[in-house]
Order: structure tokens, then C-alpha cells, then sequence
């Protein structure tokens, strides 16, 4: 699966990050290292559902995907520091 995007890269790129992989075809969201969502262009969800739209939740997709349990073990201070580490390069 190589169009792949984390939830920390939607939190800094926003919707560009999913732009740019849709761009490729579905885009993969990965949180917690797990594959947690797919993001369909309009067209091809379109196709699939046969233009029949599923009962909403309420929730947006960002949302849902931070609803989701966390299943991580670094403590708030390890992950402020790697995302720190990560904008300094």
C-alpha cells in the first residue's frame, strides 16, 4: 500500500496532504501505525455506492479518527518532542 498518509501529517498539511494523495487513487490514513481510514475521491465513492449515501455518524472524518481508542505507549512529552524534531529538519 503505497498511498499512505499519518493523521500527524493531515494535523500539519491539512487538506493539501489529502489532496496531493488523491492525486494517486484512495489514500490510506495510518494512526498509531494502523490503517485506520481510506479517503475516496467524490467520484469513486460515487461508483461505489451507486450514488446511495450511507447514514452520517455527525462526526467529521478528523473527528472520528481521533475518536478512535488510543492503543500507544509514548507519553505526551515523547510525542511533543518527536513532532518537534521532525519540524526541525
Amino acid at each position: 500500500m503505497d498511498n499512505t498518509i499519518t493523521v500527524a501529517e493531515i494535523k500539519r498539511r491539512g487538506m493539501a496532504a489529502i489532496e496531493e494523495g488523491l492525486r494517486l487513487g484512495p489514500v490510506h490514513i495510518v494512526k498509531r501505525n494502523k490503517l485506520a481510514a481510506v479517503v475516496l475521491s467524490e467520484d469513486e465513492y460515487q461508483r461505489l455506492t451507486h450514488g446511495k449515501v450511507a447514514a452520517s455518524t455527525g462526526l467529521t472524518a478528523v473527528q472520528w479518527l481521533l475518536a478512535q481508542p488510543a492503543t500507544g505507549k509514548r507519553s505526551k512529552a515523547r510525542i511533543d518532542a518527536d513532532l518537534e524534531a521532525e519540524r526541525d529538519w
